[in-house]
């Protein structure tokens, strides 16, 4: 016998909420780097490489909160946060505590997975 807190059939439906909780956290990072809000970021350049993720994780965040060509958004995000994560923090340290890597190395994991399952319910792109 199985313990099911939540039923099977429920499964899309927090798969849905899950993908939009994600954007709406990863649209932050791309308001951030873009246009200063919340203020993390200093004199961030569009034609840059923190730009360039600005840009990704705004027009990819959006597309995620709506639903939009998930899979292939998914995928390309979670190529991002795999080069920020072995780019950036990895090489501070080998651990993700350590590193300040763990947010990068779970957005590349969870888009990863919406790659793989697609988006959930309330997406505009539901199959």
């Amino acid at each position: 016998m199985t313990l099911r807190i939540i039923p099977e059939r429920y499964s899309p439906h927090v798969q849905g909420l899950l993908r939009i909780a994600t954007a709406l956290l990863f649209l932050q990072h791309g308001t951030a780097k873009l246009f200063g809000f919340p203020h993390v970021f200093d004199n961030v350049r569009l034609m840059s490489l923190m730009g360039a993720a600005g840009v990704l994780e705004l027009v990819g965040g959006a597309l995620l909160l709506v639903g939009l060509f998930t899979r292939p958004v998914a995928f390309l995000l979670s190529g991002e946060m795999a080069v920020a994560y072995f780019f950036f923090h990895a090489q501070e340290a080998l651990w993700p505590i350590l590193n300040k890597g763990e947010l990068a190395a779970l957005y590349c994991f969870v888009f990863l997975f919406f790659s793989a399952a697609g988006p959930g319910k309330f997406a505009l792109d539901r199959q």
